[in-house]
Protein backbone atom coordinates (compact mmCIF):
# COMPACT_ATOMS: atom_id res chain seq x y z
CA UNK A 1 0.00 0.00 0.00
CA UNK A 2 1.49 3.33 -0.72
CA UNK A 3 1.34 6.09 1.19
CA UNK A 4 1.99 9.71 0.33
CA UNK A 5 4.18 11.81 2.26
CA UNK A 6 3.34 15.24 3.53
CA UNK A 7 5.02 17.02 0.79
CA UNK A 8 2.69 15.30 -1.92
CA UNK A 9 -0.41 15.53 0.04
CA UNK A 10 -0.16 19.21 -0.05
CA UNK A 11 0.33 19.70 -3.30
CA UNK A 12 -2.63 16.98 -4.54
CA UNK A 13 -4.60 19.17 -2.13
CA UNK A 14 -3.59 22.50 -3.68
CA UNK A 15 -4.06 20.95 -6.91
CA UNK A 16 -7.39 19.92 -6.75
CA UNK A 17 -8.30 23.52 -4.79
CA UNK A 18 -7.17 25.48 -7.74
CA UNK A 19 -8.92 23.65 -10.43
CA UNK A 20 -12.17 24.24 -8.59
CA UNK A 21 -13.41 27.82 -9.18
CA UNK A 22 -12.57 30.23 -11.85
CA UNK A 23 -14.63 33.43 -12.39
CA UNK A 24 -13.64 35.41 -15.33
CA UNK A 25 -15.82 38.33 -14.69
CA UNK A 26 -16.02 40.44 -11.70
CA UNK A 27 -17.28 43.85 -10.46
CA UNK A 28 -14.72 46.69 -9.61
CA UNK A 29 -15.53 49.59 -7.74
CA UNK A 30 -15.80 52.83 -9.98
CA UNK A 31 -16.51 56.29 -9.35
CA UNK A 32 -18.56 58.69 -11.78
CA UNK A 33 -19.57 62.58 -11.02
CA UNK A 34 -22.62 62.65 -9.13
CA UNK A 35 -25.68 64.96 -9.57
CA UNK A 36 -25.64 67.09 -6.66
CA UNK A 37 -21.75 67.41 -7.58
CA UNK A 38 -18.74 66.01 -6.13
CA UNK A 39 -18.06 62.34 -7.20
CA UNK A 40 -20.60 58.73 -6.27
CA UNK A 41 -19.05 55.23 -6.38
CA UNK A 42 -20.78 52.46 -8.53
CA UNK A 43 -20.17 48.90 -9.48
CA UNK A 44 -18.81 47.90 -12.97
CA UNK A 45 -18.63 44.32 -14.27
CA UNK A 46 -15.43 43.93 -15.92
CA UNK A 47 -13.51 40.95 -17.33
CA UNK A 48 -10.76 40.19 -14.43
CA UNK A 49 -7.35 40.37 -16.59
CA UNK A 50 -8.43 43.90 -17.71
CA UNK A 51 -9.30 44.87 -14.15
CA UNK A 52 -5.60 43.34 -13.48
CA UNK A 53 -4.23 45.79 -16.39
CA UNK A 54 -6.38 48.38 -15.83
CA UNK A 55 -4.97 48.43 -12.08
CA UNK A 56 -8.14 48.69 -10.20
CA UNK A 57 -7.90 48.35 -6.59
CA UNK A 58 -11.36 46.70 -4.84
CA UNK A 59 -12.98 43.96 -6.41
CA UNK A 60 -16.12 41.55 -5.45
CA UNK A 61 -18.13 39.06 -6.90
CA UNK A 62 -20.90 40.10 -9.99
CA UNK A 63 -23.39 37.30 -8.46
CA UNK A 64 -23.11 37.25 -4.53
CA UNK A 65 -20.76 40.29 -3.75
CA UNK A 66 -18.50 38.53 -1.47
CA UNK A 67 -15.10 38.82 -1.07
CA UNK A 68 -12.84 37.44 -4.21
CA UNK A 69 -9.09 37.15 -5.10
CA UNK A 70 -7.74 37.84 -8.43
CA UNK A 71 -5.05 35.48 -10.07
CA UNK A 72 -3.44 36.61 -12.68
CA UNK A 73 -2.16 34.27 -15.78
CA UNK A 74 1.55 34.11 -15.40
CA UNK A 75 2.76 31.90 -17.96
CA UNK A 76 1.36 31.71 -21.50
CA UNK A 77 0.07 27.70 -21.48
CA UNK A 78 -0.97 28.33 -17.75
CA UNK A 79 -4.52 29.38 -16.70
CA UNK A 80 -5.80 32.53 -17.75
CA UNK A 81 -6.48 35.39 -15.43
CA UNK A 82 -9.36 34.47 -13.32
CA UNK A 83 -11.29 35.11 -9.57
CA UNK A 84 -12.10 32.91 -6.94
CA UNK A 85 -14.41 33.34 -3.57
CA UNK A 86 -12.36 34.21 -0.82
CA UNK A 87 -14.29 32.46 1.76
CA UNK A 88 -16.09 28.54 0.80
CA UNK A 89 -20.13 29.83 2.49
CA UNK A 90 -19.93 32.56 -0.52
CA UNK A 91 -19.12 29.92 -2.69
CA UNK A 92 -21.69 27.84 -1.54
CA UNK A 93 -24.75 29.73 -2.47
CA UNK A 94 -23.31 31.74 -5.36
CA UNK A 95 -24.73 30.81 -8.59
CA UNK A 96 -20.95 31.55 -10.01
CA UNK A 97 -19.49 29.43 -7.62
CA UNK A 98 -17.68 25.73 -7.51
CA UNK A 99 -19.89 24.48 -4.18
CA UNK A 100 -22.61 25.71 -5.23
CA UNK A 101 -22.73 23.81 -8.70
CA UNK A 102 -21.67 20.86 -7.51
CA UNK A 103 -24.75 20.99 -4.43
CA UNK A 104 -27.30 18.30 -5.36
CA UNK A 105 -29.42 19.52 -2.07
CA UNK A 106 -31.52 21.78 -4.02
CA UNK A 107 -29.88 24.84 -2.33
CA UNK A 108 -31.02 28.28 -2.86
CA UNK A 109 -28.93 31.23 -3.93
CA UNK A 110 -28.38 34.25 -1.84
CA UNK A 111 -26.19 37.40 -1.16
CA UNK A 112 -23.12 36.97 0.33
CA UNK A 113 -22.82 37.05 4.27
CA UNK A 114 -20.64 39.49 4.50
CA UNK A 115 -20.67 41.58 1.03
CA UNK A 116 -18.25 44.25 -0.35
CA UNK A 117 -19.70 47.46 -0.05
Amino acid sequence: MATLTKSATKSATKSAKSTGEKLFECEVKRRRVAARGGYEPFWKVKNVADALVDGDTEFRCKDCHGTVKLHKQRVATGPASHAEHAHKHDSEYCPSGFYFQAAADGRETRLSEKPVR
